[in-house]
């Protein structure tokens, strides 16, 4: 894990996060850029997934429990496209606040991947 694409990608899903819930609370229904700010958070997860395998053979092994950062890089790389297919079942504006809470949810797991990968906990 490199710390600074994780604090790129904290930031990315933060700010998506907080613009698809103001949006979704001002009654917007999903649009290009709310469901486009989730396929960009999980481009950004997929990299992270990415770097985590190569990581360790290049010399930035994991020094916390290895099993843990998996399951969370498995389980956050489920969330925004589940989010997605809510957004495109039930267009409301509350599935926009489903987006940002996705988004808000992608930024929890990465830095808790980030506390696990280099052992701050």
């Amino acid at each position: 894990m490199i710390a600074w694409y994780m604090w790129t990608q904290f930031v990315v899903a933060a700010v998506i996060g907080l613009v698809a819930v103001v949006a979704g609370f001002a009654g917007r229904k999903p649009n290009d850029a709310t469901v486009g700010g989730l396929v960009l958070i999980e481009f950004l997860l997929v990299a992270q997934v990415v770097i985590a395998l190569v990581a360790p053979a290049v010399g930035n092994p994991p020094r916390g429990n290895v099993l843990e950062f998996w399951v969370y890089a498995v389980s956050v790389l489920l969330v925004p496209p589940a989010t997605i297919v809510w957004a495109l079942i039930d267009r409301t504006r509350w599935s926009t606040v489903v987006l940002g809470a996705g988004a808000f949810t992608a930024v929890v797991m990465v830095y808790r991947m980030y506390q696990i990968w280099f052992a701050l906990n």
